[in-house]
């Protein structure tokens, strides 16, 4: 068995000493998919930036592809839930996606052919190769996901991590990520993206693991969305499972 591409047992998470998120008992494995899901404020985008070690593990042991957090960044790929990256500034989309590079290429050596066609593969993943020359701020919200998605895999991670991907997102871009994600795992690549829509976790993910400031539960998409754990998760929402689908009511 090869090594875990993310392992934490007992782990609390936080920020100058306080936690945020305790008891997180992990393992996720080559290729597999985990969706975190909780309440808005629940720790998820603290857990993923802890897995970037960016955010401090203030107890229990955490190991990315077998190492510290911090250690494994190269081989790590990011998609923020908000990405700082200015809309009007004058950058192609070629150009954000080539980012993506400079970690392993370090900023001070020159773009190469081959990390030319990889910023073009990951554009044709994405759908987007034919927006290569066009300037980032034109595309819409949707478009700027993929082309974020696009640098996040041209450096080939062996581990991508998402925070709420699909916020935002219309309905082609949404299935067109969904398509690029299913073949990174195809092909071994580990992935975690946190999201509040349940059909995503139940369709997409081969765990779940839900939390609101502890980990209440983690198994398949059968074991942990179900009403009692969703109940306890989000406190007092009330989870509609009419036609077997799955609706939290915020009270």
């Amino acid at each position: 068995m090869g090594v875990a591409a993310l392992r934490y047992a007992g782990v609390s998470v936080g920020y100058q000493g306080t936690p945020v998120l305790t008891g997180v008992d992990l393992e996720l494995g080559a290729g597999q998919r985990l969706a975190l899901v909780g309440p808005n404020g629940a720790g998820k985008s603290t857990l993923i930036k802890s897995v970037l070690g960016l955010a401090p593990v203030l107890g229990g042991t955490a190991q990315v592809l077998g190492r510290d957090p911090a250690a494994a960044r190269a081989r790590t790929g990011y998609v923020s839930q908000t990405d700082t990256l200015d809309a009007d500034f004058p950058v192609s989309v070629r150009q954000v996606v080539t980012m993506g590079r400079y970690q392993r290429l370090g900023w001070w050596r020159p773009v190469r052919g081959a990390d030319r066609r990889a910023v073009t593969e990951a554009l044709e993943r994405v759908g987007l190769a034919d927006r290569a020359g066009h300037r980032f701020g034109t595309l819409s919200g949707g478009q700027r996901q993929r082309v974020l998605l696009a640098r996040a895999i041209v450096s080939q991670p062996a581990l991508l991590l998402l925070d709420e991907p699909f916020n935002g997102v219309d309905a082609i871009s949404q299935e067109a990520i969904v398509t690029v994600l299913r073949d990174l795992s195809a092909a071994g690549t580990a992935l975690v993206l946190s999201t509040h829509d349940l059909t995503v976790a139940r369709d997409l993910a081969d765990l779940v693991c839900l939390i609101n400031g502890r980990q209440w539960a983690v198994g398949t998409p059968d074991e942990t969305l179900t009403a009692g754990s969703l109940r306890q998760t989000y406190g007092r929402s009330a989870i509609d499972l009419s036609d077997g689908r799955m609706v939290l009511v915020e009270p």
